[in-house]
């Protein structure tokens, strides 16, 4: 089985719109349209079986549709699609819509704070901890060498204050700073994606990150609609890895974090 850990998509009406903002603030090529049904398609045909699929909050006032369009999205296909929710440290009830997140099915949350403009160790975003702390994962955009929003020294603060926090770190639980993100959490316990990493880094290089933050630990993503997943699983071929390393970055990782998916 292969999983998708780290999947955008949006509603079909602002897709094209969302999509070149996430390239105009990267200066980066984006690859898809960030539809649901390019996702499936192209990710279906590179041999995905399921994707982790969430949206990002950047003003309090879309948590609630977003929250409502990804559960709509994974009710439509329960077999290939595992969603998590949005939330936002100024949205008014966040212990509220978290239990209305579980309540739709979801599966965590998905925090982009660079996106949303806030330092994820500040207190105002404490509220969100405490909702999910023992109960939903966060998978939490981390790094950027251009801001601070989301260092992994910040991502350290919030696990060590939040001990029951099951965190993710995304690209490595640092992008564009990957060793410090390995440095800081070298078998530390949380969880970490690969995604939108590997094109900037060699083989060698994805393979010891791996081992630091712990093969247990890591899962497979493709960012979509960053990448391809067909070049995305082309990359991760090269790296030096062992077959029970590959199979749990690709999906064991995800099934035990998530628990027993039917």
């Amino acid at each position: 089985m292969i999983i998708d850990a780290h999947a955008h998509i949006f509603p079909d009406k602002i897709a094209e719109r969302a999509v070149g903002g996430i390239g105009e603030f990267y200066g980066m090529k984006v690859d898809f349209d960030g539809t649901l049904w390019t996702l499936l398609r192209e990710g279906g045909e590179a041999g995905v079986d399921r994707y982790i699929v969430q949206s990002v909050a950047t003003v309090p006032e879309q948590v609630t549709a977003i929250n409502n369009f990804i559960a709509g999205c994974v009710e439509r296909y329960p077999e290939k699609l595992i969603g998590f929710g949005a939330l936002h440290p100024d949205f008014a009830d966040i212990a509220g819509e978290t239990e209305r997140i579980i309540s739709l099915g979801l599966k965590g949350i998905k925090l982009h704070s660079d996106f949303q403009r806030f330092n994820i160790d500040d207190e105002r975003a404490f509220p969100i901890y405490e909702a999910a702390e023992g109960r939903l994962p966060i998978l939490f955009h981390i790094g950027d060498n251009r801001y601070d929003f989301s260092s992994p020294e910040r991502l350290l603060k919030v696990v060590k204050r939040f001990p029951r926090l099951t965190a993710i770190g995304a690209h490595f639980a640092g992008w564009s700073m990957w060793d410090r993100g390995a440095e800081l959490f070298e078998h530390s316990g949380i969880y970490a994606d690969c995604s939108s990493s590997l094109y900037a880094m060699t083989p060698e290089h994805a393979a010891e990150l791996i081992r630091r933050i712990g093969a247990d630990r890591v899962m497979w993503g493709t960012d979509y609609p960053m990448w391809s997943a067909k070049d995305e699983l082309e990359r991760f071929a090269k790296v030096p890895l062992t077959d029970e390393e590959r199979g749990l970055i690709l999906s064991g990782n995800a099934l035990r974090l998530i628990g027993e998916i039917k």
